[in-house]
């Protein structure tokens, strides 16, 4: 077995940091294991109700310093934490595959969006400007200012555990307000590391906390009324149930849910670097991303092509190197946990009962390394799917494709926007007019063309739309300036 280099060599105990100083909870510690080796590599508590209370206390009585901070001070502080996150690039990129289990490269590609994120952010002073219009009326003069709200919770997942508090937290502070993070209990170290340059940055202390925990650190934040919004990704039933609690405490909220994405295959693509993409978007990450293919619709009456296609694929597939994230060589890591294995080993059984036909079995992969094959599973196919089957319609989160055959582009879509997520979709074909009629028809909120995985750039939203996304504005980007500010409008006249 390969000697890897490993940052996380001993077992970390995991603290909060509240008002700039390390606190150990007084809550019960969890373990949290390094998925390839089945190693314990931290021990994170959790958090108490009163230890959340500390925390938006602390924010909130920095918030009004903080807020009178000239934007253009705040954001040299995002400044310096971007000069820190490159100096210690690779050192978060193999905490992450250590925590989640994630390839090397993934991991790399996820610090760098997450980077980005705060790239963006640092454009405060022009991106917070309002509006104004002399002579509304006569000798009366109008404007619009974007003023920072107070404190937001941050409620992270465990499948990007750096990048997606990235989304929110740096916009967050950089139009004046000040934050509570809460890491995922079951990747913690990333942000543990970030929150350390956070501190090496000289933030103010209560400007970025960081609480860590379960149910009891979200309902403290969901109750306190200091709160004034919610930024979440996670699974539908979660998300949902947070919007609501947000809306009948009237705070603002933005939460992302499940998905059940669908790509588009037509004849006429372009074969070789179609069946690339896919690769990477079903089998990605360990398919345990929002944006992951799910569904594969091959579109078309020609049976050749299907066959020929299906074939290569599958082939493809077949030759993906499972092991540990930190070996190069290695292309698929685990998912993050035994009893994720084992959901996403049910959805296989549940597409063997249902009748879908099995074309590539990932429930014995040949793990490189010679790791516990703990949790482990290797890319699976099936094929002959039908709409009704549960592999079809429920978000499997793991690294299994769904492929499903329509006669027609109009079928293809009909089938996509049947399901009730939104998040993401693609197609790929050489058509123009195909690619545009596909885009204005489906429903999602995030579109590729000839792109399997649509993920947004910082400077653009991260879509979603029905049961995939609850709010109105979403994250990254200008979107998040204005979730993060509310708008006063002032009336002048002078006499």
């Amino acid at each position: 077995m390969a000697v890897l280099e490993e940052p996380v060599r001993e077992v970390q105990l995991v603290r909060n940091y509240i008002d700039g100083e390390w606190v150990e909870s007084a809550g019960e510690m969890r373990e949290v294991t390094n998925p390839a080796t089945g190693r314990v590599i931290a021990r994170v508590p959790a958090s108490t109700g009163s230890e959340v209370a500390a925390a938006v206390r602390a924010a909130r009585a920095a918030f009004r310093e903080w807020r009178s901070t000239p934007p253009a001070a705040r954001v040299r502080y995002l400044f310096r934490l971007k000069e820190l996150l490159e100096e210690n690039f690779e050192v978060i990129s193999r905490i992450q595959t250590q925590e989640h289990g994630k390839v090397i490269d993934e991991s790399r590609g996820e610090t760098r969006r997450g980077i980005e994120n705060i790239e963006v952010a640092c454009g405060i002073p022009s991106l917070m400007m309002g509006y104004n219009l002399e002579d509304v009326a006569a000798g009366m003069d109008e404007y619009a200012v974007y003023r920072p709200m107070g404190v937001f919770g941050v409620i992270a997942p465990f499948n990007f555990p750096f990048m997606v508090p990235l989304w929110s937290a740096p916009y967050a502070v950089a139009t004046g307000n000040c934050i509570v993070v809460k890491p995922s209990d079951e990747a913690p170290l990333s942000q543990m590391k970030l929150t350390e340059l956070v501190e090496e940055a000289g933030f103010p202390p209560g400007v970025w906390n960081v609480v860590n925990g379960r149910e009891e650190v979200v309902s403290g934040l969901l109750d306190d009324p200091d709160v004034a919004g919610i930024t979440f990704v996670g699974s539908t039933g979660v998300a949902r149930f947070i919007y609501g609690r947000c809306g009948a405490a009237g705070k603002r909220c933005l939460a992302n849910g499940a998905a059940k994405n669908f790509i588009l295959v037509m004849p006429d693509c372009d074969v070789d670097n179609t069946v690339v993409a896919l690769l990477s978007s079903f089998f990605g990450n360990t398919g345990q991303r929002c944006l992951a293919g799910a569904n594969l619709v091959v579109v078309g009456d020609d049976d050749r092509f299907y066959k020929d296609f299906v074939d290569r694929v599958v082939a493809a597939a077949s030759r993906i190197v499972v092991g540990y994230g930190l070996d190069e060589g290695v292309q698929m890591g685990p998912l993050k946990g035994p009893e994720k294995k084992e959901r996403v080993a049910g959805f296989i059984e549940s597409g063997l009962a249902q009748g879908a036909r099995l074309l590539l079995d990932g429930r014995r992969p040949a793990i490189r390394g010679g790791y516990p094959a703990t949790c482990f599973l290797g890319p699976t196919v099936f094929g002959d799917v039908t709409p009704a089957m549960r592999i079809a319609r429920e978000e499997i989160f793991g690294p299994v494709m769904s492929i499903m055959r329509t006669r027609s582009l109009e079928e293809a879509v009909a089938l996509a926007n049947a399901s009730p997520f939104g998040n993401a979709a693609a197609i790929f074909t050489t058509s123009g007019k195909t690619a545009r009629d596909f885009q204005y028809r489906v429903a999602a909120g995030n579109i590729g063309i000839n792109v399997g995985i649509a993920a947004p750039m910082a400077f653009f939203p991260f879509g979603g739309m029905k049961d995939s996304f609850f709010g109105v504005l979403h994250a990254q980007g200008r979107e998040m300036i204005r979730f993060f500010t509310d708008v006063q409008v002032v009336i002048q006249r002078w006499f």
